[in-house]
């Protein structure tokens, strides 16, 4: 039998999809624009260079499948928007069989179980296992988080339950705890299983021997232990403990991390690093794996020490002082070490920072490298498969789709066709903050309507691009499709987001403790106001979840200058019971200036009419906040409209739900915005 090596195999590849059409959709028709689909979840086999993936077209979701030796293709057929989330994808290490979780909150998935398609039956999560390539799905249990072992043993959770899978076995409960599991991961022999134990204020690390069915936890303390990791030969496990700064921040006189190591054999945890204090002394991760025990003896794992979110080594054994590997004014977003732990992979915004790429360093240092091709957009999740990487693209004009690195996309690459070419843009809030935002200019002739996007989080960033979110792609169709209809757009990425250093997302006095970030907004109405090419009259805001916040806060603050706006899912009272640990008197002080950067603060001075949108089962924004607004702004006669979705959660499940949102914000803006006779 012939064989073609890889480098060849990879330029037939390559050349195959060149010839592979995009699907085009024109900015101008929301519903084709808002159905292009949109790929996530990327993971990679441990030792086939495969890969598999989520693809959401219009609300329906398949997994899709490849590799430089295997075509991508379609490996499952859901056929329904039915708001069932398919999550959590895993390869067995030899890319034979791939598991997956259907229905539940990717989000949440011990909690209850959304339906937002209003099925008489209502929806399970289940884990199911197909065989790859060609193999149909079969549920083998409920739960969620399933991982292969070495030998092929599936393990997965329930619930604070372990379950065990093997092929031709019935799957069975094995261990249950209190509270819920993540991290879940066997040992590189395959006879333990490593798991985050969640309890609410606090968290440990558990260890469960599968032959001995024997539980334990491994140094556990009055903190949150979080990201455990095998070392290589599986005799010791890593962990990172923490504890959250008291009230009123972190004031950079102490240290509330560290880096654990507790040997198996006797049960000792040592802590081999613990942060200095001052900058970097309060633990943040990024949004994926935060620590890795490499091949080479190192720990490889995030701090800001210098005022940045980089990425660190540091010797297993000996601990020491560790290496800064990716040095700069810049935020690493994502990472994770090469094979032979020589090296890491970063995703960062170095060179311009509302876009993000893929670069490697040497963890015995020197400078890094870009580690993918060349892009006009940004690239973000690289994953790892054998000897072979991909990563999820995005760009101006293209949702989030696979490339296969140093070849090409997996697939048709969708294509936003009429779109406007973001401009970043920056400017100075009031107390001189530089805000950063992206600028969609209008179409046609001035004096344009315009309108702030504001993002929720609010540990976001917006991109000159797509972003690789699902929740902001969508919003990025809807800011293009305002700016083709004539509509000149401000996306403005305010202060306590992320992208630009700790200090501007730990700003001080954000959120319930003073609304700074508000200065932003406002700033970026004005700056909007004083464009020649914009009509001072018809300024509106739009957002969601803490964007949504925001949106209220500038209706109800200041009416005179955002004429209309649209309020998905907002925060309208931020009041929250004060820290036990300040005195009744700093309590007092706490509430009053949670009410004052709340909404509710200036609700006497809102005059503007304003759009609500909220889905009832929401479990990141409690809808009672929607409700409560309504009636505040009914009893001032402050002209409202609303739109409820029953049981739809925060991040609405059904593309339809979607569709008829936009569809409502675009109608409500362009009878309050549009016309430059028109009276709010």
């Amino acid at each position: 039998m012939t064989t073609f090596p890889k480098a060849v195999a990879a330029l037939w590849l390559a050349l195959l999809l060149a010839l592979v059409p995009a699907r085009a959709a024109d900015v101008g028709d929301l519903a084709e624009a808002l159905a292009m689909p949109v790929s996530s979840g990327l993971v990679g086999a441990e030792e086939a260079e495969r890969f598999a993936w989520v693809v959401n077209a219009g609300g329906v979701r398949n997994i899709h499948v490849g590799g430089p030796d295997l075509p991508a293709r379609q490996a499952t057929r859901y056929t329904a928007d039915d708001g069932m989330e398919l999550y959590e994808l895993a390869w067995s290490r030899d890319g034979r069989r791939l598991a997956f979780t259907r229905g539940g909150d990717a989000e949440f998935p011990d909690g209850t179980i959304p339906n937002p398609g209003h099925l008489a039956e209502p929806p399970r999560q289940e884990v199911l296992v197909m065989a790859v390539p060609g193999g149909a799905p079969h549920v083998i249990g409920e739960g969620h988080a399933p991982v292969f072992g070495p030998d092929g043993t599936l393990a997965f959770t329930r619930k604070g339950e372990i379950w065990l899978w093997r092929a031709g076995r019935e799957a069975r409960k094995v261990a249950n705890v209190d509270g819920t599991i993540s991290r879940l991961q066997f040992s590189p022999d395959g006879k333990r299983l490593l798991f985050q134990n969640d309890r609410g204020d606090h968290a440990f690390v558990g260890l469960f021997e599968i032959g001995a069915r024997h539980l334990r936890y491994l140094g556990a303390g009055l903190s949150y232990s979080v990201e455990p990791v095998f070392s290589p030969d599986g005799a010791q496990v890593a962990f990172i403990r923490f504890v959250s700064p008291p009230a009123g921040g972190d004031d950079g006189s102490a240290s509330y991390w560290s880096i654990v190591v507790a040997d198996l054999s006797s049960g000792s945890a040592r802590v081999l690093w613990r942060a200095p204090a001052g900058e970097g002394g309060s633990y943040y991760g990024t949004r994926q794996r935060n620590l890795y025990w490499t091949a080479q003896g190192k720990l490889i794992f995030p701090s800001e020490r210098d005022g940045w979110l980089h990425v660190y080594a540091l010797d297993a054994r000996a601990g020491g002082t560790p290496r800064l590997l990716t040095p700069g004014r810049f935020e690493v977003e994502t990472f994770l070490p090469t094979r032979d732990g020589k090296g890491v992979i970063v995703v960062a915004n170095v060179d311009e920072t509302d876009r993000h790429v893929i670069w490697s360093a040497p963890v015995a240092g020197g400078p890094m490298i870009r580690a993918a091709g060349a892009s006009q957009g940004s690239e973000s999740f690289p994953v790892l498969a054998g000897d072979a990487m991909a990563y999820i693209a995005t760009g101006p004009t293209r949702p989030a789709h696979v490339i296969l690195a140093n070849v090409g996309p997996m697939g048709p690459v969708a294509e936003l066709e009429g779109a406007a070419m973001p401009e970043p843009v920056t400017f100075r809030a009031g107390d001189g903050v530089t805000v950063h935002g992206q600028l969609f200019a209008g179409a046609g002739p001035g004096p344009h309507p315009a309108l702030v996007f504001v993002h929720g989080g609010p540990r976001r960033q917006m991109l000159t691009g797509f972003h690789p979110m699902g929740y902001y792609s969508n919003a990025y169709v809807l800011n293009q499709h305002l700016a083709a209809k004539g509509y000149t757009v401000l996306s403005v990425n305010y202060r306590s987001g992320t992208g630009y250093g700790r200090a501007f997302r730990e700003a001080p006095e954000t959120g319930r403790d003073g609304a700074s970030e508000y200065r932003d907004v406002l700033a970026g109405g004005r700056w909007l106001a004083a464009r020649g090419d914009v009509d001072p009259r018809r300024i509106g805001i739009w957002g969601g979840s803490w964007g949504g916040y925001l949106s209220a806060l500038a209706l109800a603050r200041d009416s005179e200058l955002f004429a209309a706006g649209v309020d998905f899912h907002g925060v309208h009272t931020m009041l929250r019971d004060p820290s036990d640990s300040l005195s009744p008197e700093a309590q007092a002080k706490a509430r009053d200036l949670q009410w004052q950067s709340s909404p509710f603060g200036a609700l006497d001075s809102w005059r503007s009419p304003v759009l609500l949108i909220h889905g009832d089962d929401d479990r990141n924004v409690d809808f009672g906040q929607s409700l409560l607004l309504a009636r505040e702004l009914a009893a001032r006669q402050v002209p409202f409209e609303e739109l409820v979705f029953p049981d739809e959660r925060h991040e609405f499940f059904r593309h339809a739900d979607w569709l008829a949102s936009y569809r409502a914000t675009v109608d409500f803006l362009d009878r309050k915005l549009m016309n430059p006779e028109a009276t709010p």
